[in-house]
């Protein structure tokens, strides 16, 4: 009892700077057209990939190189958010997850008006989504045919160069040092999935507070184990 009161959880100070980003095969493509953003074709540039893959991650490091403003899509729907588009349109900006809003006219609307100002005044614009933006169902045709003149980049599942990095990252955004063996074995074993590495890390976190050794292999294999499980039982249940 008294390890667990002493085990205090540490903040999660999550790392969005270009040096903290790995480069792989998989990503080098966005990478690279993110970091030479004043030669879009049109100015603008749509990124996409799946969840945890570094969308937002890429969308700082941008937004750090443009002075771009960041906004999600959902946020187009806010009354006070459509009244402020011609100062957002001011500068450079990125719309994240777009195709969240896909069919919402009360959000494509505002995002048709922004893009338009954005670019007239001569400034870029970056979009993000999960999925590729011809997989966007957007309602708008002329947004859509906007969406789909945009250069575009995707974010793809992770190598193993690239899991290793983002697990060393995960765990060192959570001031965590696991045994050395730790990764090398999640490596083998886990699925190829940014997700997946996340709920990992945080799973190992938590059950970490009340163990002496930390994050260990025997740690991980108990962990994995107990996700394997859950996933097993959620399809039987």
């Amino acid at each position: 009892m008294l390890l667990e009161q002493l085990q205090i959880p540490l903040p999660v100070l999550t790392a969005l700077g270009r040096e903290d980003f790995f480069v792989s095969e998989s990503n080098a493509m966005a990478v690279a057209l993110i970091e030479g953003w004043e030669n879009w074709p049109s100015r603008k540039m749509v990124l996409n990939g799946p969840a945890g893959s570094g969308k937002t991650h890429m969308a700082h490091v941008w937004a750090n190189l443009s002075g771009a403003q960041i906004i999600a899509a959902q946020d187009l729907t806010s009354d006070a958010v459509q009244a402020d588009i011609p100062a957002l349109a001011a500068g450079n900006i990125c719309v994240e997850n777009v195709d969240q809003i896909a069919g919402n006219l009360a959000a494509e609307e505002p995002l048709f008006h922004l893009h338009n100002l954005v670019l007239e005044q001569g400034h870029s614009l970056m979009m993000t989504g999960a999925a590729a933006p011809n997989l966007w169902p957007l309602a708008l045709p002329d947004l859509k045919s906007r969406v789909m003149a945009a250069q575009s980049a995707a974010l793809s599942g992770p190598d193993d160069m690239l899991l290793s990095a983002l697990l060393v990252k995960l765990f060192s955004d959570r001031q965590i040092v696991p045994a050395s063996d730790v990764i090398p074995y999640l490596l083998r074993q886990m699925p190829r999935s940014y997700g997946y590495a996340r709920i990992i890390v945080d799973r190992l976190d938590r059950a970490s507070l009340t163990r002496t050794a930390g994050v260990s292999r025997p740690l991980a294999i108990q962990i994995l184990a107990d996700l394997e499980k859950e996933t097993s039982d959620a399809k039987n249940s």
